[in-house]
């Protein structure tokens, strides 16, 4: 337990709780809100879930490039999400992803890097986006979970939130050029304590906990 940073739910609590830019609210009313509410049918379950206030790891699975911005907007609070560095340089689109709480990441950075950065994120009270497999799956499924995700919540003390996105892979998933407009839907699961210390044996133990969460949500379908 010495290796854990414990949070008490006060502590969290006390927390800032950053702000929305403006850009990142015009993204999400003016281009996010219209896509998930009117092309593709959008409906979310279990948003009363959602902690308003303190740090949070938001744990989903990941079948479209269309996830990231429908989690923003769906979950009522910003959600930064880690972003390769270099799109950070492109004119225009760089500003637009940084003020909607996008965080850089350098290509070929260790995991260690990128877990200092998203933990430094979550010590000033924002909730983070993480996909749990890392990547895209073809069947929208958590298949291959990855540990970060109970890294960063043994780190900061922060409650994991388990979110499924459901029908996104059908939606615009790998190897597609064109949306299909099939209805997505988010199912949004009860918070998940972080593990009780960083040892592998609680990290796995808390990634097979959301993994399970998060498909059983996927498996009430549309």
């Amino acid at each position: 337990m010495n290796d854990l940073k414990l949070a008490s739910e006060s502590d969290l609590l006390a927390q800032p709780t950053p702000r929305p830019t403006f850009i990142y609210l015009l993204v999400s009313y003016l281009i996010a809100f219209p896509a998930f509410r009117l092309l593709f049918r959008g409906r979310v379950y279990g948003k009363k879930n959602v902690p308003q206030r303190g740090s949070l790891v938001v744990v989903a699975n990941h079948g479209s490039h269309l996830d990231p911005p429908l989690l923003g907007h769906a979950l009522g609070r910003p959600v930064a999400f880690m972003a390769k560095e270099e799109l950070f340089n492109i004119p225009l689109l760089g500003q637009i992803i940084r003020m909607c709480a996008a965080y850089p990441v350098k290509r070929g950075a260790s995991d260690r890097e990128a877990i200092r950065t998203a933990t430094s994120r979550l010590d000033e009270g924002w909730a983070i986006g993480v996909f749990l497999d890392g990547t895209r799956q073809r069947n929208g499924r958590v298949n291959s979970p990855l540990a970060g995700a109970a890294l960063l919540a043994a780190r900061s003390g922060s409650p994991l939130l388990p979110v499924a996105i459901v029908n996104s892979h059908r939606a615009f998933g790998s190897g597609t050029f064109w949306p299909r407009l099939v209805p997505i839907h988010l199912r949004i699961g009860r918070p998940i304590p972080p593990p009780s210390s960083r040892r592998k044996f609680d990290l796995e133990l808390t990634t097979e906990e959301l993994q399970k969460s998060i498909n059983l949500m996927l498996d009430k379908g549309i």
